[in-house]
Order: structure tokens, then C-alpha cells, then sequence
């Protein structure tokens, strides 16, 4: 199954607020949450996450990395529920003590909220206009495993969208929130890969991911994937990586760098006419992108091959 709404998809599992971003609620006793989502959209989240657990409060808040989009809502999260204990990497922490880092993850937030409002069906009266706030991991996680409650969550690094990027695993009900890591796929259903500060990294994180048996996965966008789609879902993002790489070197083969970022935009994004990010932000992450197979390129050295 392809789920592509909020409410919960099985397992246990729900996502909270809206799809595009969400927060993921994993049912249990305590109940955690994973992904902290868009801070305009901090409401949202609340509102799902009460409605479902009644008078129970999550016990954990799982970070995958810092990027704006995923962190947004940690602050109002951690003032209505008091207990809640923030997790992420060491270099997310260090990422928080940089006001630079602050700055643009609350320049970024805000310019999510047109794109908001363009949604049919959400409740805008309850998105919130007031600038992103910094916040405290409580729990500085790397490779290993986090008991909650007698549930075992397993932690994986898994770098190359960003380098503080973890992975969590819950052997128990074979779930993944991979988020970034494994590639997004739109609303049209294309797969888009995620590589940001290393394509070789990103490669090895994805295939790391991919023999773990899992039923059901969460990514950072749009779709959860569930039984036999976990392993399609796999295979087109590694395909969809293989085929940006060779996208891109033939581009930079016959124009300069900014006309390649030129004509990919005008594939992946402007030719999209559902809900997205933010122009700004997109350039950002494609920059990124391109940029590493042209200092590669450049400095004449290969990479690594996407294929399951």
C-alpha cells in the first residue's frame, strides 16, 4: 500500500498534522513521535497527536536531522508536552549552537507558509505565523539501540542527505523512518533523490536501509509505503539516483553549471503541479546536488553505483 494522508497507514503508526511533512506517531506504551514537521504547522501536529492519545503524552521526540522542514515544531512540542524528551545526533547538536543555522532554518520556515495556504482542505485558522524557535536534544543518539519502555529502537547513521543524518528502526514491527535517506517520492509519484553532501554516502545509507525487513516505511514526504511497495519503493529511488547521476554528468558535459541547475528545475520542479517546497529551499538542495558530481567531475574521480 501507498498511504498518502495523514491518520495511520497500520502498525501502529500515524501521520499527524499533514503528509507533506509530518510528524509520525508510533503507538505503543509510551507512545514516541518521530520528525517534528514545519513550525507554521506546529498546531496541527498538536491537535492529531491529542486527538489519537487521549489524555496519554509521547515519552520521545526522534530527530532524523536538522533541516527546517523537520525540526520546525520541536519548541511547541516540548512547552504542551512537558516530559517530552528531544533525540538527535551529535552534530545536530552542535548544528543548534550555530546562530547562523538559526537564522536560516527560521527564514526558511517562513517561507513555507504560502505554499500552506494553498492547500485545499487544511485548516488554516491553525497555522501559526510567529518565527521558529531554538530548542535542547535531551538525548544525544548514535549507532545503537534506545529502549523505550521495553520497545527496542534501533538507531542507524546514516549520512549523505545531510551528515547528521540518523535513521530509526523498530524491529519489533518492522518499521523504518528512513526519511531522507532512502530518496522522497512526489505527489506525481516521481522519485526524487536526496543526496545533499554526498552521493556515495547517500548510496550506502540507501542500501544499508534497504536489507532491513521492513513493512513499513516512512519516509520524510508525501507517503508512507507498506508491505510489497516498501520493496518497489527501493528499487525506483535507487533507479531514480542512477538515472539523476547520469542526468546531470551529461548536462555538465554540454552546459555550464547554472544552465544544467536550469534545466533540471524545469523538469523536477516547475513541471510540478502539486504541493511542494519552496523555490528557495529547492534551489538550495539542487545546488547541492548538482555541485557534487561537478567538484567530482572536476577533480576527476568516480563514484559509486545505485543499484539494489
Amino acid at each position: 500500500m501507498i498511504f498518502g494522508e495523514t491518520g495511520s497507514p497500520g502498525g501502529g503508526v500515524y501521520v499527524t498534522g499533514l503528509s507533506w511533512s509530518p510528524v509520525y506517531l508510533l503507538d505503543g506504551d509510551p507512545p514516541i513521535l518521530f520528525e517534528a514537521g514545519f513550525h507554521a504547522a506546529q498546531r496541527l501536529y498538536e491537535r492529531d497527536i491529542k486527538q489519537i492519545l487521549k489524555e496519554r503524552e509521547p515519552a520521545f521526540l526522534f530527530l532524523s536531522h536538522l533541516h527546517w522542514d523537520h525540526c520546525g515544531s520541536v519548541a511547541h512540542l516540548k512547552r504542551v508536552f512537558q516530559d517530552l524528551k528531544v533525540v538527535a545526533s551529535k552534530r545536530a547538536e552542535e548544528i543548534l549552537r550555530r546562530q547562523s543555522a538559526i537564522s536560516r532554518i527560521r527564514e526558511l520556515s517562513e517561507k513555507v507558509s504560502p505554499y500552506l495556504q494553498r492547500i485545499e482542505g487544511l485548516e488554516k485558522e491553525l497555522l501559526v505565523t510567529t518565527p521558529f524557535e531554538a530548542f535542547e536534544i535531551d538525548l544525544v543518539a548514535g549507532e545503537g539501540v534506545i529502549d523505550v519502555g521495553g520497545l527496542e529502537v534501533q538507531v542507524f547513521y546514516t549520512p549523505g542527505h545531510t551528515r547528521d543524518m540518523l535513521s530509526y528502526y523498530v524491529p519489533d514491527r518492522r518499521i523504518l523512518f528512513a526519511t531522507e535517506s532512502c530518496g522522497v517520492m512526489d505527489r506525481r509519484g516521481r522519485c526524487i533523490p536526496q543526496f545533499l553532501v554526498d552521493y556515495d554516502l547517500y548510496v550506502e545509507s540507501c542500501l544499508r536501509l534497504s536489507r532491513l525487513p521492513v513493512d513499513i516505511l516512512c519516509p520524510g514526504h508525501h507517503f508512507v509505503f507498506t508491505s510489497s511497495d516498501v520493496k518497489a519503493f527501493f528499487e525506483r529511488s535507487m533507479e531514480a539516483t542512477r538515472e539523476f547521476k547520469e542526468k546531470v554528468v551529461a548536462l555538465l558535459e554540454q552546459f555550464s553549471f547554472e544552465e544544467t541547475i536550469r534545466r533540471i528545475k524545469a523538469e523536477e520542479y516547475d513541471s510540478n503541479p502539486y504541493v511542494k517546497q519552496a523555490e528557495e529551499a529547492y534551489l538550495l538542495n539542487l545546488t547541492e546536488r548538482v555541485r557534487w558530481f561537478a567538484e567530482r567531475r572536476k577533480e576527476g574521480k568516480e563514484w559509486k553505483e545505485a543499484c539494489l
